[in-house]
């Protein structure tokens, strides 16, 4: 689940490597392929630590059609809640494919992107298949992404929905501010239903990529070992490169 971060950072924000226009130079090759590599705090997805709040490395490939705007891409990362739920895997994969572009102002991406976990064991699979689409305006961007699967192992949750609201501000000292909220609405299982948020600052620092964010749910559902609240406010420091 990238907070793509959303690579991702998140699509548009979500998934690391993902470029927020087709527009090019005349010297842009075709096609290119691209790599990162990600270290985080802890691994937050739509507010939710995947990570039971400790650090996780992360890293995926972009291979880009620049002249169609056409992508797909796979993206890993170290996680800890299926463990934490009785199954088996420690790693999620992500996998997507999609078309980008611009509309004179306005730029658009949709998709589809499969959220896979290898031998999990669970009782219910929580391997999860969502479709987007994402349209913004300036610095402002709009996303809903469609479950048309059970969502990540909650039993009877076909046809769930996430709304992201996003929008991204340069300021001086080539610091960006980047701010979030989004909604989760688990069909069928309204009390699993919650909003999260999230304000930060992005710097590029030699090849990197540095971004602290303020991260936090309005809800303590999402537990861990202990009970602790996977979903509590928090700071997240991430670093991520691209080559």
């Amino acid at each position: 689940m990238n907070t793509m971060m959303l690579r991702m950072l998140p699509l548009g924000l979500l998934v690391p490597g993902w470029c927020a226009s087709p527009a090019m130079a005349q010297d842009t090759p075709p096609t290119q392929l691209s790599f990162n590599a990600s270290l985080a705090s802890d691994y937050r997805y739509r507010g939710n630590s995947q990570s039971r709040l400790r650090p996780a490395l992360q890293g995926g490939a972009d291979l880009v059609h620049n002249p169609s705007g056409l992508y797909v891409g796979a993206w890993l990362s170290g996680i800890r809640w299926i463990a934490d739920a009785g199954g088996e895997s420690r790693t999620e994969m992500d996998v997507y494919a999609g078309k980008r572009g611009t509309v004179g102002r306005f730029s658009y991406d949709a998709g589809v992107l499969a959220y896979v976990y290898p031998s999990s064991a669970l009782a219910t699979n929580p391997n999860t298949r969502e479709v987007y689409v994402q349209g913004g305006y300036g610095p402002v961007t709009v996303k809903y992404s469609h479950a048309y699967s059970n969502l990540f192992g909650t039993p009877d949750s076909k046809h769930s929905g996430y709304l992201d609201l996003g929008a991204s501000f340069p300021l001086r000292g080539g610091l960006v501010l980047n701010l979030h909220a989004g909604r989760q609405r688990v069909n069928g299982h309204g009390a699993l239903s919650y909003n999260d948020y999230r304000a930060g600052l992005t710097k590029t620092i030699g090849p990197a990529s540095v971004s602290l964010s303020v991260v936090g749910t309005d809800t303590g559902s999402y537990t861990g070992p202990g009970g602790r609240n996977l979903g509590k406010t928090g700071l997240v420091l991430t670093a991520t490169t691209t080559f």
